[in-house]
């Protein structure tokens, strides 16, 4: 692996876990709907099923949970379009930017594995034809 790929793995994991802390302490502590707390700290939820692929590298996990994030994404620019109050818009805002940080660091993560593959089924596919010829 190379630095830019440690970099963006690093990124990754380090944004999704600094959004399921954000989650938390946003929905538990810092702007809940309700005082002492919300049940819609629930939303955090979603977050820990990609955690453990992510944290192991593994490519399939970091491509869909960089479509899956986009949820997220959506519900920052929402409250921050929306919530009254200032302090809930700011960590709307926050998780905007993790969730961004997130796609585009799984995208680029993943990039020089998706050429790898297109790549060997390139040459698989033209030995077929060449093994089909030769019969």
């Amino acid at each position: 692996m190379n630095t830019h790929q440690t970099l963006f793995y690093r990124l990754a994991s380090s944004s999704l876990i600094c959004l399921i802390l954000l989650c938390l302490a946003w929905e538990m502590w810092l702007a809940p709907y309700k005082p002492g707390g919300s049940i819609w700290v629930i939303k955090v939820l979603p977050l820990l099923f990609p955690l453990r692929g992510i944290l192991q590298k593994n490519i399939y996990t970091m491509q869909w949970s960089s479509m899956f994030i986009m949820f997220y994404f959506i519900e920052g620019v929402v409250r921050a379009m929306s919530d009254a109050d200032g302090m809930s818009r700011a960590l709307a805002g926050v998780e905007i930017v993790l969730s961004v940080v997130f796609f585009l660091s799984t995208i680029y993560y993943v990039r020089p594995f998706k050429k790898i593959a297109k790549a060997a089924k390139k040459q698989a596919e033209a030995e077929s034809k060449q093994s089909h010829s030769t019969q």
